[in-house]
């Protein structure tokens, strides 16, 4: 059991992303009954409830006020569902909240399982659609005060985030987001991406104008601006951040072949220097092929891991299948593959002209291409 005392930081045991905390009767009933069903819950409820099979479903008793349990809590979970009323939330959670980018999500249930409320970080911490799925398990009406959601237009701060789509910036998110919901002229550009990024059954809003080019956005002088691109703006272009947001899609692949033993300084050294080279955000690296020979390589494998990068490496007889520009004869002869980057690259992302078809550098072979959408 979980003894809360003042000033003394509680040791709890953390096994799932969410935790759902209850300190009333009826609270516990519905705690129990959404842990049944709600697999990534850890469950946390008064003492004086225990109903003696708590250690069974590894449920955590505690005994004290919960004010002292919550810091603990923010810290180690991505979602906290509370079966405790809204104000003695807030009240609770004020002086322990820091930034809306950290943040967990914070979802309330009242005592009858009646409302469920999305309280805090509901676009980026997940509330808004946490408590969507609460609702849907427990029979509640799922209550969204967020304006983006209630207008049905664009969440600016989470757009694109179920493709991996990140910001260049978040310095801009707030005064663009209040463009959107407060009925503005928004341009947005796209020039590359996943192209079903509309959340919604009804039509984009007419002040939403998707524009062909950066210089077309430019020219209709809109009030804000989205852009969703891989690339690296020019100076002429940056003028839309003045007030816009930029998004960098997963869409860059990279392809490396290397020498054994190749350190990661270099191979990285390498792919940084060939994306600015090529004016490339590295914020739009989806993923780096190879051959299943570099499957072990450590160097690669530092780098890859460093960065959160997917890893993909294909046998020499699926890469052989491949277009090839500069097939090589010594490359065959040491790997069985006429080529390593270029190939791993087109058979990745599909595209038949890719941005570096193949550079060597020391003792790194790349090439790079973009995934068409």
């Amino acid at each position: 059991m979980i003894e809360l005392q003042e000033g003394i930081r509680p040791s709890v045991v953390q096994k799932n992303a969410y935790a759902v905390v209850a300190i009333t009767k009826h609270g516990v009933e519905i705690a129990r009954e959404l842990h049944k069903v709600f697999a990534h819950s850890d469950v946390y409820y008064m003492e004086k409830f225990a109903r003696g099979d708590e250690e069974t479903k590894e449920i955590q008793l505690f005994s004290g006020s919960v004010r002292m349990l919550l810091p603990t809590l923010f810290e180690k979970y991505k979602g906290i569902i509370m079966i405790i009323s809204l104000g003695a939330v807030v009240r609770m959670i004020a002086p322990i909240l820091k930034d809306k980018k950290t943040d967990p999500g914070v979802v309330v249930i009242d005592d009858r399982g009646e409302n469920v409320i999305s309280v805090l970080s509901g676009h980026i911490g997940g509330a808004n659609e946490l408590t969507h799925e609460v609702a849907a398990v427990i029979g509640g009406k799922a209550i969204i005060t967020t304006a983006s959601d209630v207008q049905k237009t664009i969440p600016v701060d989470i757009l694109g985030s179920r493709f991996g789509w990140v910001w260049e910036s978040d310095e801009k998110l707030t005064p663009v987001s209040a463009a959107v919901v407060n009925e503005e002229h928004v341009a947005i550009v796209q020039e590359s991406g996943e192209r079903d990024w509309w959340m919604y059954d009804t039509p984009i809003p007419e002040q939403l104008v998707v524009y062909p080019s950066i210089d077309a956005a430019i020219a209709a002088k809109p009030a804000a601006a989205l852009i969703v691109t891989h690339r690296l703006l020019s100076s002429e272009e940056e003028v839309l951040l003045r007030n816009g947001v930029l998004y960098r899609p997963k869409t860059i692949v990279i392809g490396i072949g290397c020498n054994r033993g190749t350190s990661a300084e270099e191979i990285e050294d390498v792919i940084v220097e060939t994306l600015a080279e090529l004016k490339l955000s590295i914020k739009s690296v989806k993923a780096v092929c190879t051959i299943d020979l570099k499957k072990d390589e450590a160097g690669l494998l530092e780098v890859v891991n460093k960065y959160d990068w997917e890893f993909v490496y294909y046998p020499p007889a699926e890469l052989n299948k491949m277009k090839m520009e500069a097939p090589s004869e010594t490359v065959f002869k040491y790997t069985g593959a006429y080529g390593v980057s270029e190939p791993a690259v087109r058979l990745y992302t599909g595209a038949e002209k890719l941005e570096l078809v193949k550079k060597k550098s020391g003792n790194v072979t790349i090439s790079m291409g973009i995934i068409p959408f």
